[in-house]
């Protein structure tokens, strides 16, 4: 199965000159979800993940998909101010201004092995700032795992150390 042919695309949203490709109905084909997490199983080995963190909001649909095929549980880097207790935060550069990130400063062990999930990698900033905010609270960055990848973007670029995953490339 292609999930490139699953994938929906939204002229004109959220703005006019965009291209949106949504992920939304490959969420409804289980066939589609067995096909994501065999891919990903392909290339991340268990030894080398305790657990997946997912970015907001889509990225934890992934680290959850993941987390299952693996035993292994997910953590969440969420948009500051949604997360309860203490947290560490980071702002960083995006395309149309800035935006803040935060973790729950005592939700990773020092050391723990982690891989961070999103649906999309477009110029990379948000995932580049997820790995920072999680190496600041004890983590160890071992890869990055992404459904679609924006390849004009050159998102990979600023990721280049780690070791990326992504299933459908345009």
């Amino acid at each position: 199965m292609n999930l490139k042919d699953k994938i929906a695309e939204y002229p004109n949203f959220p703005k006019k000159g965009i291209l949106f490709r949504d992920f939304s109905p490959v969420l409804k084909d289980p066939s589609s979800l067995s096909q994501i997490a065999d891919e990903f199983a392909k290339h991340f080995h268990p030894k080398n993940v305790d657990v997946f963190a997912g970015i907001e909001s889509r990225g934890f649909l992934l680290a959850t998909i993941l987390a299952l095929r693996y035993n292994k549980g997910i953590v969440m880097v969420r948009k500051a101010g949604k997360l309860p207790g203490k947290t560490a935060k980071l702002s960083y550069t995006i395309e149309y201004g800035k935006d803040t990130i935060e973790i729950q400063k005592d939700i990773l062990e020092k050391g723990q092995r982690v891989i961070i999930c999103d649906d999309l990698l477009a110029t990379g900033g948000t995932a580049k700032a997820a790995g920072k905010l999680i190496e600041k609270v004890g983590g160890e960055i071992t890869g990055f795992a992404f459904i679609i990848e924006l390849t004009e973007l050159n998102g990979i670029k600023g990721l280049s150390k780690y070791n990326c995953k992504s299933l459908v490339k345009y």
